[in-house]
């Protein structure tokens, strides 16, 4: 007989129907697995550094478990996590926050969580310039909003203007998602760009800003950053600004965002934090406070990695006929269109008929892990991680060009 309550208990609720876990985790379980079966497989999937926490931010965190720093703290961080982050912001991005402006939590997905939770009504929209984060989408969509994307292009850096934002606010607008640098295209918006893009803002009272800054350290070129709350401080009660330890210290099992806000929406967002995970781990604040307020040799070397890789990627990317792309201002992934091998065959004379299909050839005829663009809002592109070491990008240029090759010779006549 059947138990209808355990099927009722075990069901999905509608706010996630059609979701699942993420792709990229999907495939870096699946590179992991080729690699544990002796496949040398390179994943340019990843969406972590390679390099390993610092030391000083690692003896920080032994030092506060010597002490016992291992119980509950503040929700919304201790008092000298709170500290680290008002400096931060104060020296870094000239924002002048009070210590309920703040707050700390289990990495920046999960603050970027706490505010659409807190601020989303059912069938309030979420402006995504894609591409974008692919969390955002499920995130916007599981807090009851509705996700509105709006595509920049390769000959735009994959950057959305003035315009594309004014057409698309409506009286439902209640958030706009602005990533620069950007996951996955590495687009920086100047000064001016987001001057630009926040005087539209400006028109629709209800229509706030998450600025997500995660990538803010990861910079080229003498791109220089800029934040909305510094562009525009008369519009900080306006905008909520995320960043995190995970990317620019190489702290991504840590677990550490924080944000800066109005001081009322730091609240609401600290009543869903408590309704979840309570506060950040204590160990992952004392470890945080050493990467935010320590020196910064790290970042200047870790920069100087990324730069010297992006250069290697492109260089090989130049001899792939098929593939564009221009070399990203920040973050550390490539961002490249594919159109042009649409409609090419494999040599077993499967048909490329989307970005994913290609994703998957790649992975299974050249041992190249790379995540699909569509995964961002953006068909026919492929992200392409360079946080990963020097020869292993060489090495998955090579088995690129090999493979792609072999496409060419297999070109559909149409």
């Amino acid at each position: 007989m059947t138990d209808h309550s355990t099927l009722a208990a075990t069901s999905r609720a509608t706010r996630i129907q059609g979701m699942g876990v993420s792709r990229i985790l999907q495939l870096a379980q699946t590179a992991r697995e080729m690699k544990a079966q002796g496949i040398p497989v390179i994943d340019l999937s990843a969406g972590q550094p390679d390099f390993d926490t610092p030391g000083n931010v690692r003896d920080a965190a032994m030092r506060a478990i010597d002490r016992g720093e291992t119980r509950y703290t503040a929700l919304d961080g201790t008092a000298a996590m709170k500290d680290a982050i008002r400096h931060k912001f104060a020296t870094d991005n000239k924002l002048a926050f009070a210590e309920n402006e703040v707050m700390a939590g289990a990495g920046a997905k999960q603050l970027l969580f706490n505010a659409l939770m807190a601020t989303i009504d059912q069938g309030d929209e979420v402006i995504l310039p894609t591409p974008c984060w692919l969390s955002y989408f499920d995130i916007a969509k599981i807090t009851g909003g509705v996700p509105v994307a709006v595509s920049g292009s390769l000959e735009s850096r994959y950057k959305i203007t003035p315009d594309q934002l004014r057409k698309v606010i409506t009286p439902r607008s209640k958030w706009i998602l602005l990533n620069s640098p950007s996951n996955p295209s590495g687009a920086v918006y100047a000064h001016d760009e987001l001057a630009a893009l926040l005087a539209v803002i400006e028109q629709h009272p209800t229509l706030c800003v998450i600025a997500d800054d995660v990538y803010e350290h990861i910079r080229f070129d003498g791109t220089r950053f800029a934040t909305p709350a510094a562009v525009r401080p008369d519009m900080r009660d306006r905008i909520l600004t995320i960043n995190a330890v995970s990317k620019a210290f190489a702290m991504t099992g840590w677990r550490l965002g924080y944000a800066g806000g109005p001081a009322t929406l730091i609240k609401a967002m600290s009543i869903v934090q408590s309704q979840s995970t309570t506060n950040p781990c204590s160990i992952s604040q004392a470890a945080a406070v050493e990467a935010l307020t320590g020196p910064g040799d790290f970042l200047d070397m870790a920069r100087a990695t990324y730069a010297r890789r992006r250069e290697t990627l492109f260089d090989g990317l130049a001899r792939i006929d098929g593939i564009e792309g221009v070399p990203p201002e920040g973050s550390f992934f490539a961002f490249v269109r594919i159109a042009q091998l649409m409609g090419t065959q494999t040599p077993d004379g499967t048909t490329i008929t989307d970005d994913t299909t290609l994703s998957d050839y790649l992975l299974n005829s050249a041992n190249v892990v790379t995540v699909p663009g569509s995964e961002f809002g953006l068909p026919d592109h492929l992200r392409l991680s360079f946080a990963v070491a020097d020869e292993d990008i060489k090495t998955a240029l090579a088995r690129m060009e090999m493979a792609i090759s072999a496409l060419h010779q297999k070109k559909v006549l149409g």
